[in-house]
């Protein structure tokens, strides 16, 4: 009985307790670390690293203050004329632009030519108001305008003063979608009648007639033949090409053909469409009617969207002279990086020799050296960004049209840390290549 009690009972440990029942054993508890926490490691690692790297670099570009300086110029240099010179260069196409677009997008402009000479037109005598006549009669015409343009002297008293005339007929005024701001604009009739009649631009009022005297009413001598002033323009202010277009008088076509310019051939006839989806259509119809009527392509038709476009590829090509003209001294900035950092490496041979006898491997002396290289960039981008619109703000003062916009500066402190990171490379590799006891023996 004692034998049977016993084997029944369990057997106690040493320490008082009692064995595990027998079964599968529990899995091993392992001291290896997880893959979470070796990556977070690695990247405690790297960030560490990094941090170390650039104290180094401010340091290593504290001591050379004065060559740190010298560096950052270039690339200041560099990023403020990229973001001034593309400022300026939108600027310009924009105010174009809009000046363009001011004449209204519904017009369509008949110039005189030589047959078969594309693009010569203004004094060639070809087109005549008859011409003008005609297109009136064209669907979707709202209104064909004939022109003819001259330098003439207005006379007030005893005040002179030299203008551009223009003798436009009667539909002038709505087909330029430009009114007279005061007064009235000659009629149909005072252009049949030959009226020795004038409107002002804004500019010629200012100066011919002196404070407090009313234009209006007013008789003045144009080439020696006296006209009464009817009306004054509203402002324009400047063309394109950057004219005074209130520097100008109008008069009815017929008094400026028989009395100022004695010639009856046109310098051009504006055509204003009534529905712009239909202005191809116009045009074309246009250019066959005077075709037909001349025998001969002795002019030129050209609408406000070609003008426009042709415009806009201008002023893009310009932008992009001048952007490359002032990426050229951002390159320039790079160079001076490289030739920094590679008389910084020199100069630094023993150092390098003994980090890396101490344990610091090639990458660790590549991240400094090239970290270096985008601290130098990226303040010396910073800095040429600010100086690049504070010299924008200065070229508008002058009442140059800026535009400031963010993709510029965006693209010029891009470029300024690509230049860096490439030309920071090759010091860095040359340092992290360097054998470290030849390094250590270096003087």
């Amino acid at each position: 009985r004692k034998g049977p009690d016993r084997a029944r009972r369990p057997r106690e440990n040493r320490a008082g307790g009692v064995p595990p029942a027998p079964g599968p054993a529990p899995p091993a508890t392992t001291n290896a670390p997880s893959v979470r926490a070796r990556d977070t490691g690695a990247s405690r690692s790297m960030f560490n690293d990094a941090v170390e790297a650039a104290k180094t670099a401010v340091s290593s570009l504290r001591a050379n203050l004065f060559r740190t300086v010298l560096t950052l110029l270039g690339i200041v240099i560099g990023v403020a004329s990229v973001i001034a010179m593309l400022a300026v260069g939108d600027g310009a196409k924009e105010e174009v632009l809009k000046r363009i677009s001011a004449m209204g997008t519904n017009i369509l402009l008949v110039r005189a030519q030589a047959a078969n000479q594309r693009g010569m037109g203004g004094s060639i005598a070809t087109l005549v108001p008859a011409d003008a006549d005609a297109l009136n009669e064209l669907p979707n015409v709202l209104a064909a305008v004939p022109e003819m343009t001259g330098n003439v002297t207005i006379r007030y008293g005893n005040r002179d003063y030299q203008t551009s005339a223009a003798a436009v007929g009667a539909t002038f005024a709505l087909a330029r979608n430009w009114y007279p701001v005061r007064g009235t604009f000659f009629s149909q009739e005072d252009v049949q009648s030959y009226a020795t009649v004038v409107v002002l631009g804004q500019t010629v009022a200012e100066n011919l007639f002196p404070d407090g005297v009313d234009p209006i009413g007013q008789y003045v001598v144009i080439n020696n033949v006296m006209f009464q002033v009817i009306g004054i323009m509203a402002v324009r202010g400047a063309s394109p090409w950057g004219s005074d277009l209130d520097d100008t008088i109008l008069v009815p076509i017929t008094t400026g053909s028989l009395r100022l310019f004695g010639q009856r051939f046109l310098r051009s006839i504006t055509v204003a469409v009534e529905d712009v989806s239909r202005i191809d259509e116009t045009q074309a119809a246009v250019e066959e009617l005077l075709l037909a009527r001349h025998g001969v392509e002795d002019f030129q038709v050209r609408n406000t969207a070609s003008i426009i476009e042709m415009a806009s590829e201008t002023q893009n090509t310009l932008t992009i002279l001048l952007g490359s003209v002032a990426a050229i001294s951002l390159l320039v900035g790079g160079i001076g990086v490289m030739n920094i950092m590679l008389v910084s490496v020199t100069e630094r041979t023993r150092e390098i020799g003994i980090r890396m006898a101490t344990g610091a491997r090639m990458r660790n002396i590549l991240q400094q050296f090239l970290t270096e290289a985008l601290l130098v960039s990226a303040l010396g981008g910073l800095i040429g960004v600010a100086m690049g619109l504070g010299a924008a703000a200065v070229i508008a003062s002058f009442g140059t049209p800026v535009k400031y916009a963010v993709e510029p500066v965006v693209l010029a402190f891009g470029c300024a840390f690509l230049t860096g990171l490439l030309f920071g490379y090759m010091p860095a590799r040359k340092a992290a290549r360097l054998d470290p006891v030849q390094a250590l023996a270096a003087e």
